[in-house]
């Protein structure tokens, strides 16, 4: 069965490279390859194995156009490639691929069809799930492409459908300190900070990469020096998802930590502060609970008597 596979694979790679296959044959033969790669890992080693599979996948990405038939072309050629890198054992190869990282973040920044854009940043994030690929896609410039990528389909629409895509692989690149250092000259932070008046179903992605940011030096200090962004967090903490709130607590605890004017703020200036607090301790996930509990014993441990009324509430 293995042998009859790799013949299987071998005949569709060669109806793919062949001139004389009409267009909807190389389509035809494109998409059982993406169909075999994405039920079997075993396919997927064996397409990467062949000669000059992964080099002809990338031409036909490079020489798309805009025709409808190229943009097939496109997409199953991005699909494939996805599949693979699913094998955590060919996220690195393909990650060192000459010129891979360099023509997905060229789609990044193109013209091509939306369902391209989604299917490149799904492929950089799955290849940033391999910590060893994280400094060379920084180094390749990915982060700054996708900040860059955010920055234009936001000015377009604020729920591009590219946009949880690219939030997912910036995601997997922030958890190395250079690239977090990358996005934050970039100017992420301002960018998603101005996304979070989104519906609350489209803010756990933004919030996810602030809290993130917020774990290193950079990031906490480009999160302190937007206006009202204590604010901002406390909104998360009310109408945000259960992935919002998390970061939105733990966001607040690194502002807390760094300044104390950052929790006089929160509690003085939000009448539902305590009640949010308490709510998110009860009917939060175990790690808003877990931060639910830390900002409680912050706001004990810090002496806000001077800021209470004959009733027990804050006022300034």
């Amino acid at each position: 069965m293995a042998a009859q596979g790799t013949e299987i694979i071998a005949e569709l790679l060669q109806q793919i490279q062949s001139l004389d296959s009409p267009e909807g044959q190389t389509a035809a033969a494109l998409h059982s390859l993406s169909s075999l790669t994405k039920v079997s890992s075993h396919n997927r080693k064996h397409v990467a194995a062949a000669p000059g599979a992964v080099p002809l996948l990338l031409s036909l990405i490079s020489a798309a156009t805009p025709s409808s038939t190229h943009t097939q072309t496109l997409s199953l050629s991005l699909s494939i490639l996805f599949n693979l890198s699913l094998n955590t054992n060919l996220k690195l190869s393909l990650a060192q691929t000459p010129n891979l990282i360099t023509l997905l973040n060229s789609i990044l920044l193109s013209s091509k069809p939306p369902h391209a854009a989604k299917l490149a940043a799904s492929l950089l994030c799955s290849l940033a799930m391999l910590d060893k690929n994280k400094a060379p896609l920084g180094v390749a410039g990915t982060v700054e492409v996708i900040v860059e990528a955010l920055r234009c389909s936001t000015n377009v629409s604020s729920s591009s459908p590219a946009n949880h895509h690219l939030l997912s692989a910036l995601a997997e690149l922030l958890h190395f300190h250079g690239n977090c250092t990358l996005a934050v000259r970039a100017g992420v932070v301002p960018l998603l900070v101005g996304n979070l008046e989104s519906p609350p179903e489209e803010l756990a992605g933004s919030f996810t990469v602030l809290g993130l940011l917020a774990r290193f030096d950079e990031g906490i200090e480009a999160i302190m020096a937007v206006d009202g962004v204590v604010s901002l967090m406390v909104d998360g903490l009310r109408k945000g998802c259960t992935v919002s709130r998390e970061s939105a607590a733990e966001i607040l605890i690194k502002l807390f930590e760094e300044s104390g004017e950052c929790l006089k703020e929160a509690a003085l200036n939000h009448d539902e502060w305590s009640s949010l607090l308490a709510d998110l301790s009860v009917r939060g996930s175990a790690r808003a609970r877990e931060k639910a509990a830390v900002l409680m014993r912050m706001m004990m441990e810090n002496d806000l008597d001077g800021y209470l009324d004959m009733e027990g509430n804050y006022m300034d």
